[in-house]
């Protein structure tokens, strides 16, 4: 494992050009566009494609395509869990999903951070990255944002266009933007 890879594995700052991690990008679009090229009813040939991809795919789940990742290994997705049209997810951090997830169309879980105040770092293409954990039976509406190290927990359910900045305990309902508390389930 080289230098930059081993950085943003630990949530430190590292490139995102450095060529071990284009190259391990490259797989993971490649992958993906084979997915997303699949026919309807190539249920057995898209779920071979997401286990090659992700770090593991619970029984039971499954995601529509088009489908966007990184990297694909640092995703893990528990069973019974589904993934609507347009999901991106950015996985420069691990994004672990609960079982019994549903996730909205256009959804992005979003793990990568650049330098706010150090413009000279920014511009040198060095960025860091902070994991996503979803909790079970978690529903997001449609075109739900989750930005890098926010947990969310079980049984809480996220308004369609809401933009998640923050840990959100298990069973409530948030909806916004920036994603508040508006009441309990």
């Amino acid at each position: 494992m080289g230098e930059h890879k081993g950085r943003m594995l630990r949530g430190e700052l590292y490139k995102d050009n450095d060529p071990e991690l284009v190259a391990e990008r490259y797989r993971a679009q490649r992958l993906c566009a084979e997915f997303n090229g699949t026919e309807p009813g190539a249920g057995e040939r898209r779920e071979q494609l997401l286990r090659d991809l992700l770090g593991s795919l619970g029984e039971g789940s499954w995601i529509m395509p088009r489908f966007q990742c990184d990297y694909g290994y640092l995703i893990e997705i528990g069973s019974n869990s589904f993934l609507n049209y347009d999901a991106i997810l950015l996985d420069c951090a691990p994004i672990r999903i609960g079982d019994d997830v549903s996730i909205g169309p256009r959804a992005q879980l979003l793990t990568a951070l650049h330098p706010m105040e150090d413009h000279e770092a920014r511009r040198q293409r060095w960025e860091s990255a902070a994991p996503i954990t979803i909790g079970n039976n978690v529903w997001f509406g449609g075109g739900v944002t989750v930005c890098a190290g926010v947990t969310v927990g079980d049984d809480t359910v996220v308004g369609a266009g809401s933009v998640v900045t923050r840990d959100l305990p298990s069973k409530v309902f948030a909806a916004g933007n920036p994603a508040r508390v508006i009441r309990g389930l």
